[in-house]
């Protein structure tokens, strides 16, 4: 008897680390019936066939939050195995844009103090984020 597994594809996701003039990074809540629902993320959306990152950055920060990115640069790549999911998450730091953020698919989003990070329960996947977003404030 032959057992097949089938292979499942890592989802390319670009995330937006994304601070404002007071040194704050903005926080989206996670719809309650998506993939860790409930939980905070830093805004972003996976990467479509023929897109770059930035492209995919840029497209999904205004469709989710309403913010056009100015100005942006390569933070980490993260690779993370979820028992039902695979991601790779490539974050930028987002230090330039335009608008005024607000949760356009209707969740909640915050602006946080980077010390504050620490109180927001995050998928699994972002700990090493706010560990390197720390490490930076060092």
């Amino acid at each position: 008897m032959s057992v097949s597994i089938a292979k499942t594809k890592r989802i390319h996701v670009a995330v937006g680390v994304i601070m404002n003039s007071d040194n704050q990074i903005l926080l989206a809540k996670r719809l309650n019936h998506l993939h860790q629902g409930g939980k905070w993320e830093f805004p972003g959306g996976k990467v479509e066939q023929g897109e770059s990152v930035t492209q995919a950055l840029t497209r999904e920060l205004k469709e989710e939050v309403d913010l056009t990115i100015t100005d942006t640069s390569s933070l980490m790549t993260i690779s993370h195995d979820y028992p039902d999911k695979q991601v790779l998450l490539d974050i930028h730091w987002v230090t330039g844009f335009t608008g005024e953020a607000h949760g356009i698919e209707g969740q909640l989003v915050k602006w946080v103090s980077k010390l504050d990070l620490q109180d927001y329960d995050f998928p699994d996947a972002n700990k090493p984020i706010i560990d390197k977003i720390l490490e930076l404030e060092s």
